[in-house]
């Protein structure tokens, strides 16, 4: 039964894999078909890595919040 279990894992990776690197082949063909689809994930690539450049307040290093006596 165990392995019949992990048959069964290593086949849904494979076609998994298989699927994944044949959208990135098609996505590929596409962008060389059609420049401005070129354009567009060049765009959306560098807009990813500007927002992840962004420094973030941290919530670690922030002080509690107490509230003043009145």
């Amino acid at each position: 039964m165990k392995l019949l279990l992990r048959t069964f894992a290593a086949a849904f990776m494979f076609v998994g894999i298989l699927a994944g690197c044949l959208a990135i082949l098609l996505l590929v063909v596409l962008m060389v078909r059609f420049p401005p689809l070129l354009i567009v994930v060049v765009l959306a690539c560098w807009i990813l890595c500007r927002l992840q450049a962004v420094p973030r307040p941290s919530t670690a290093l922030a002080k509690p919040h107490t509230e003043s006596p009145q």
